[in-house]
């Protein structure tokens, strides 16, 4: 007999913790190729139509608490013929912040990690919150692909 946990259809006690190895080639890769999971673990989210806060309910996997949630979310142009990315919500925004972390196998780059805060109200005067998101992108794909990211 099989018990699930919850409506992704997880087993109980499930926990998903992947690395930014297994994020990149497995899940960002299968994504943007429009190939099937095993399992459906990352729901897709538009990332300028939901807060930080919301991404909990939205994106839980199983029944145990978290503090990581992952997700699919196309980038948004800020302007229609331009390179600028959209990452402003109607509450906040999200600034990158640091430099972004290449992400390699033994033998090749794979991708790049980005880490972004979330500013509370409109730049330049937003206020910083404590919400952090890793962005992840392919090395060989297009910047209108998706991106998986990490929320903490």
């Amino acid at each position: 007999m099989a018990a699930f946990s919850s409506s992704n259809g997880v087993p109980p006690g499930f926990r998903f913790h992947p690395t930014d190895e297994e994020l990149l080639l497995y899940y960002l890769k299968k994504k943007v190729g429009f190939e099937k999971f095993d399992l459906e673990v990352i729901r897709e989210v538009d990332l300028n139509k939901i807060e930080p806060w919301d991404l909990q309910e939205r994106c839980r996997i199983g029944s145990a608490p978290q503090n990581e949630w992952y997700f699919f979310s196309h980038k948004d142009r800020k302007y229609p013929t331009g390179s600028r990315t959209n990452r402003a919500t109607t509450a906040g925004f999200w600034k990158a912040t640091g430099r972004d972390k290449c992400i390699r196998t033994s033998y090749r780059k794979i991708g790049m990690r980005k880490t972004l805060v979330f500013y509370r109200g409109r730049a330049p005067h937003g206020q910083k919150t404590d919400w952090i998101m890793h962005e992840y992108r392919l090395e060989d794909a297009d910047d209108s692909q998706s991106a998986s990211s990490k929320n903490k």
